[in-house]
């Protein structure tokens, strides 16, 4: 029997396995790509995707002779860069603050607690918000009110609405990204600690010297990773916090293709906004693997 049957004898458990899976993902991702043909059509639910009448690059001019795109995909690009930027900082600095703690006990008891937002759905967690940041009972505007600041609607005013997605994201998150640091930390050797010690280096300078380069190579890989989310500024969140008043800072490419495509029935138009936002996603992801492969030496491949 030659090496490769005997291979394919025993890991054909494994590949059976993998066949539920594979259904799925032709059954969800891949099936329904053939309705990418509705960007070229001026689509008739009665008629079909055969029957409609095919009309070219014209929803894609449409796209670019659209009055508010542009605020559309400044507000996409820009909640979701501080999304990421804040999404590396938190995570990190209190990664390295757990990783200070002598007690274990309290250091995974913490680690629990703030793990805990991340099993929440945005929808749970949208009335959650609503009654805490409210600007007549909120919690938070009765907390600011004892300093004799007045109330803010921090989900009705478009100069603090990126700002509460992108904090309330990170608060539900951020425990979960810690898991990641973490691990990183523990790779690194203790005896550089003691080196640094007895070179007389408090805390602080075995923060900056040893412990922030142990990690800089997984901090540089979830960074150049996170550039192909750089326009998923996180539909689910805003679709159950934003109302009309916020559309200004609020609305983003996913909530502009629910609303052109669900609610107003212009499917053509709105799979051509799908379309290219997938084409430059695809290009950001394909670019950031290329970067954490030069820069941080990963592939998946």
């Amino acid at each position: 029997m030659s090496g490769l049957s005997r291979l394919w004898k025993r890991e054909w458990p494994l590949h059976l396995m993998l066949l539920p899976a594979i259904g799925l993902v032709l059954i969800f991702s891949y099936v329904p790509m053939a309705g990418i043909i509705m960007a070229f059509q001026k689509y008739v639910p009665n008629k079909g995707l055969f029957g409609s009448p095919f009309i070219g690059l014209k929803n894609f001019q449409l796209l670019m002779e659209y009055p508010d795109i542009g605020r559309i995909f400044f507000n996409t690009v820009y909640i979701a860069v501080m999304k990421i930027v804040a999404g590396l900082f938190v995570p990190i600095t209190v990664a390295i603050l757990l990783n200070e703690l002598r007690r274990e006990w309290i250091k995974r008891t913490f680690q629990t607690l703030v793990y805990l937002p991340h099993f929440m759905s945005w929808v749970l967690l949208s009335g959650i918000l609503v009654d805490v940041l409210s600007p007549s009972s909120g919690v938070l505007n009765q907390l600011l009110g004892v300093f004799g600041i007045k109330p803010i609607f921090f989900l009705g005013d478009n100069a603090w609405f990126p700002y509460a997605m992108v904090i309330s994201d990170v608060w539900k998150e951020f425990g979960f990204g810690t898991i990641v640091y973490l691990a990183a930390l523990t790779g690194i050797n203790p005896s550089l600690y003691e080196a640094a010690e007895i070179d007389g280096a408090g805390r602080f300078k075995q923060t900056l010297h040893v412990t922030l380069p142990g990690m800089m190579p997984i901090i540089v890989l979830m960074l150049t990773l996170n550039i192909g989310n750089v326009l998923n500024a996180g539909f689910e969140q805003i679709f159950n916090l934003y109302s009309p008043p916020v559309y200004e800072s609020a609305d983003i490419i996913d909530t502009f293709v629910y609303r052109m495509g669900v609610q107003q029935a212009q499917f053509g138009f709105a799979t051509a906004v799908g379309l290219l936002k997938s084409i430059v996603s695809f290009i950001f992801i394909s670019l950031s693997y290329i970067m954490a492969y030069r820069l941080a030496n990963y592939r998946i491949f």
